[in-house]
């Protein structure tokens, strides 16, 4: 009897032994084949140019005794592996926990192909590796993780009303993935300047050198990117912003108070969802009025209260009365596969957001204690705030 073809994709471009190990499991479906992404779909997707070209990981991969053959995926985005699916017609498609998506459950079920979801392993005796962690292990660059507040760092949102952001810095101790409303575009800003490490000096300098560096006046989409993006990353620990229609804050506000952080690193984590779709505007559908906008600033108020009173039941009241206004002035920034995680997981949790824009990315969650939500969720994400250097 022919063994079950199986077929996995990816880009591979920092190939490790958690590819290796990925290979080796789901060669035990069957026949492994391997769908690579190409350099013009990585450049395009992840909008980065790859380490490794399409022929030399190409060849790596097929080198790799778990494998049969491997192949130049001919398709773009997140189904690239589209083409290759319909011509080499698999019985089993298999991905990691990481790159599972309904999207891709779906596409499995139009065409009859069994779908496999493998947690992320690694080989006996061996670390986990991931390619986003090797990457990030050489680069200490932050995020930030905004949690009240977001689009009043805009004039055209706080002309209606002032009032305050609210971010925390984080470490990146987690995959930090582009499209997933994080401030990656501003931290690749940095990477540019800093590939490593942010310099050491006065942290708000440097988040204006950061914006200002950022929205370059010779760039031609008219777009500026939102203060809260370079403060959140520059200004460590919890910090909190006031605009009051200009694109620099009037006042920042910080909180290195060692309690306070550790209590809201127990009661933060963040569900990996589907990146923001290319080509989605969150903007298009606005519908700013001074109530909404009053409603949101009025919820950072008592955000930034409930924090300071390590008031779980408040600050999940807060937090979500910050999103429901966030999403009044911008609908579009609940879509595509949204939905679909929100009703999996909102009745586990105490409050759910979106960072940044929204439209995908992330869920970002108050939880009555991260670790025991990570025990049983192993997707979830714990979070780690930077503190201010001694």
């Amino acid at each position: 009897m022919a063994e079950k073809k199986v077929f996995v994709s990816g880009c591979y471009d920092l190939l490790h032994s958690g590819h290796v190990e990925f290979f080796r499991q789901a060669a035990e479906y069957g026949d492994l084949y391997v769908g690579i992404g190409s350099d013009e779909t990585i450049l395009h997707y992840k909008n980065h140019e790859t380490l490794y070209n399409e022929k030399e990981r190409l060849f790596m991969v097929k080198a790799i005794r778990y494998v049969k053959d491997a192949f130049i995926n001919a398709g773009s985005g997140l189904l690239d592996f589209v083409p290759t699916v319909d011509w080499l017609k698999p019985d089993i498609l298999v991905v990691n926990e990481d790159g599972a998506s309904e999207e891709k459950r779906l596409f499995c079920e139009e065409r009859g192909i069994e779908y496999v979801v493998l947690k992320r392993d690694p080989h006996e005796g061996l670390e986990a590796h991931s390619s986003t962690s090797l990457k990030e292990r050489m680069c200490g660059i932050p995020t930030r993780l905004d949690l009240a507040g977001t689009w009043i760092d805009q004039p055209y949102v706080s002309c209606h009303a002032p009032g305050w952001a609210i971010t925390i810095s984080l470490e990146p101790t987690f995959e930090i993935r582009d499209r997933c409303g994080l401030s990656t575009s501003t931290r690749n800003m940095i990477k540019k300047i800093w590939p490593l490490k942010l310099p050491d000096m006065n942290p708000e300098m440097l988040a204006k050198l950061v914006f200002c560096f950022e929205n370059d006046p010779e760039r031609n989409d008219g777009y500026i990117s939102g203060a809260q993006d370079s403060i959140g990353i520059c200004v460590p620990g919890l910090c909190r912003h006031y605009y009051n229609n200009r694109f620099w804050p009037e006042k920042i506000e910080t909180c290195y108070d060692e309690s306070i952080l550790q209590w809201l690193e127990s009661h933060l984590i963040m569900i990996p969802m589907d990146p923001r779709p290319q080509g989605c505007s969150i903007v298009e559908e606005k519908d700013i009025t001074e109530a909404k906008v009053k409603a949101l600033t009025k919820a950072a108020d008592n955000c930034w209260q409930a924090i300071m009173a390590r008031d779980l039941e408040a600050f999940a009241s807060a937090y979500n009365a910050s999103f429901a206004a966030q999403v009044a002035m911008f609908p579009a920034m609940i879509q595509g596969t949204v939905p679909s995680y929100i009703e999996k997981y909102k009745k586990l949790i105490m409050a759910y957001k979106m960072p940044g824009a929204g439209g995908g990315g992330y869920l970002a969650c108050v939880v009555e204690d991260s670790k025991r939500f990570k025990q049983d969720h192993e997707e979830a994400i714990q979070l780690t705030i930077r503190r201010a250097e001694q």
